[in-house]
């Protein structure tokens, strides 16, 4: 995969880094699951993010937060220690969920109406930006959502005849499944006539686009082919394999 840059000075990167990480108790209630840290130089997953995003030549970052949001202001401040620029919407009880911070962030124009590429704050994936955010843009697509081809189901599958006899048992076995991976890019001008359809709390994935479809908006999907990571637990959190998502690190830069 190249890592060379395209022209993203226009695309701004949205980290998702508002939640309260209950999966992650009792760690969470100290530290904020963005800031959990991860790889052998243990950064928080909030940079990797952001060092991979920069890779591509992004450089403008929203960040939503809202739990413990102060120890992500305090380690990123306005972005300069890592030559990018941040910002911050804080979450509150108004607009809440992730659509609901998302919008927040758009009607107080801390995001443009640009495009924007959006990632949850617990996702390690190294998806090729420059490809997403050519595709995007070639489809003249609203919204584009990078999905894996593949998912592994965490737990065992019995196969189970007409009797009742498990006929075949398979371990943690991969479907053939589309699914999304908490990486979108986003047309920000969508969000100008959202609330009054969805209100002001609402989710990405599960309400926004969902009425983006409804509406006849494009949403289009992008292969992403190669491994991704869900740190939303600590289950999964203590099975990466560092070996495999290297490349994806601050640490291998």
């Amino acid at each position: 995969m190249s890592l060379c840059h395209t022209s993203l000075n226009k695309v701004n990167a949205i980290l998702l880094a508002g939640g309260e990480g209950t999966r992650f108790k009792p760690y969470t209630d100290i530290v904020p699951k963005p800031m959990i840290p991860v790889g052998v130089e243990e950064k928080p997953i909030l940079e990797h993010i952001i060092c991979w995003l920069k890779r591509f030549g992004i450089t403008n970052y929203v960040l939503l937060v809202g739990y413990r949001w102060k120890q992500i202001r305090n380690y990123f401040g306005d972005g300069s220690r890592h030559g990018v620029s941040i910002k911050y919407s804080i979450d509150d009880e108004v607009y809440r969920g992730t659509g609901g911070a998302l919008l927040k962030a758009y009607k107080t124009n801390v995001i443009p109406e640009d495009t924007a590429i959006i990632w949850y704050g617990d996702i390690l994936a190294p998806v090729d930006v420059s490809a997403l955010i050519e595709f995007h843009r070639a489809e003249g697509a609203d919204a584009t959502l990078v999905v894996s081809d593949k998912y592994k189901v965490p737990v065992g599958v019995a196969h189970i005849d007409s009797l009742g006899n498990v006929v075949e048992l398979t371990e943690k076995p991969w479907l053939n499944l589309y699914v999304t991976i908490g990486v979108l890019t986003l047309e920000a001008s969508v969000l100008k006539n959202v609330e009054s359809s969805l209100g002001s709390a609402f989710d990405i994935m599960g309400d926004l686009i969902p009425w983006m479809i409804r509406k006849g908006l494009k949403v289009k999907a992008f292969i992403h082919k190669d491994l991704w990571y869900d740190v939303g637990s600590l289950e999964r959190y203590v099975k990466i394999d560092y070996e495999k998502i290297k490349h994806f690190l601050c640490d291998s830069t």
